[in-house]
């Protein structure tokens, strides 16, 4: 590897915000936003929307979405389109 040329790799702390659950890894990532963790040092913090703790493949538990009703949803909103003729 080439000296210099590669970014800082640092512990930080990701926490799922669906799953209220965090990790403690080494990233790049560099957040202004710290965390203290279980042995009292304190961590730089990014929360994630989803991680495996959280993620439909991982856990096993599928999400039901809604697909009734979006279409007639939408043209309440947005009004039906107009048909272009050629």
């Amino acid at each position: 590897m080439k000296p210099r040329i590669h970014p800082a790799s640092r512990p930080v702390v990701f926490r799922d915000r669906a799953a209220d659950v965090a990790f403690l890894t080494r990233s790049t990532a560099d957040s202004t936003r710290t965390i203290e963790w279980e042995d009292g040092t304190s961590y730089p913090l990014i929360d994630v929307e989803i991680s495996s703790a959280s993620h439909p493949f991982h856990t096993g538990n599928s999400r039901v979405l809604d697909t009734a009703g979006r279409v007639e949803r939408f043209e309440r909103r947005y009004g039906r389109a107009a048909t272009v003729r050629p």
